[in-house]
């Protein structure tokens, strides 16, 4: 305290007080942070008790990751401390995200020994924003289905809204997923087979076919061929005879058969794995063993 009968205080016993350095008060105040009360005469800054509580503020705040920008406006009542809080905790909210992102983005370079290339890919696809993504998946369910008028409404939608929801704090195995899957979606060859499971779809329903109606054979078949492999009924087995009349009905047993064949290529059967593990269901979601259950059990029946 200076020896003049104001009780006003320089920097150097505000740093003596405060346990900070002479520079960051000095710096705070050169910012507008701390305004001087008023100056000796000699020039320098001289400060009051009150600047002693608003400068322990501004140190919480400062620890508390707010920038002195933020700090004025609070200290002029432009905001509260609620209101700047708020907004710095959706601001960290966004950090921790991304910091999620790269974490699961290195995991997966670590695990497949990525160079420096792929790494780039990885990181490129796994950062795509959420439109991005579904301008892919929009783009290869619109050439699947192009000029399919008949095919399931349902299945359209499911296929254009699924693929694309990566979510905003994804797993390192999310991200393989997503990384494969966004591959795949633009492979020319995948989409081929996508576009002859889409026409077999079409080619089975009329305009009067209620929408849905593929979705739920596909319930029933997943449904039934999980009871079965449950049971242990082998697919050649007598048993499986009732099995199949209760998926079939009145179809054409070498129809369906044909139908299912192409759902139930590895790449196919595939693609369902990495949509489930991408919404966070895994692999088993897919359904490949109660498909190829069904499938053997045809094959079995159709003498291969």
């Amino acid at each position: 305290m200076i020896d003049d009968g104001t009780g006003l205080l320089t920097i150097g016993e505000l740093a003596r007080i405060t346990g900070l350095t002479v520079r960051t008060i000095r710096y705070w105040s050169d910012e507008g942070a701390l305004p001087p009360v008023a100056r000796s005469s000699g020039g320098y800054r001289l400060y009051d008790a009150a600047s002693v509580a608003r400068l322990e503020l501004i140190r919480t705040l400062r620890e508390l990751g707010l920038g002195l920008a933020d700090v004025r406006r609070v200290l002029a009542g432009e905001t509260t401390v609620a209101q700047v809080a708020a907004a710095h905790v959706a601001a960290l909210d966004a950090q921790i995200r991304s910091l999620k992102v790269t974490r699961a983005v290195l995991s997966t370079v670590a695990r497949r020994g990525s160079g420096a290339e792929e790494m780039t890919l990885v990181n490129r696809l796994a950062r795509l924003s959420a439109a991005e993504r579904r301008r892919i998946v929009e783009e290869f369910v619109d050439e699947v289905f192009h000029g399919l008028d008949t095919a399931d409404p349902v299945i359209r939608e499911r296929m254009r809204n699924t693929a694309a929801d990566l979510p905003e704090e994804p797993t390192p195995e999310q991200v393989d997923a997503w990384l494969e899957l966004a591959e795949m979606l633009q492979d020319p060859d995948f989409r081929a087979q996508m576009r002859k499971v889409a026409e077999f779809n079409a080619a089975d329903r009329g305009h009067d076919t209620p929408a849905g109606a593929s979705l739920w054979f596909s319930r029933r078949l997943v449904q039934l061929g999980a009871e079965a492999r449950e049971r242990g009924i082998a697919p050649g087995s007598p048993e499986a005879d009732q099995v199949l009349r209760e998926l079939l009905g009145d179809a054409d047993p070498a129809t369906v058969l044909d139908r299912l064949r192409s759902h139930a290529t590895d790449r196919v059967a595939r693609y369902r794995e990495l949509l489930a593990i991408v919404k966070g269901a895994g692999p088993e979601a897919a359904y490949r063993e109660e498909f190829a259950w069904v499938v053997a059990a045809l094959e079995t029946r159709a003498g291969g």
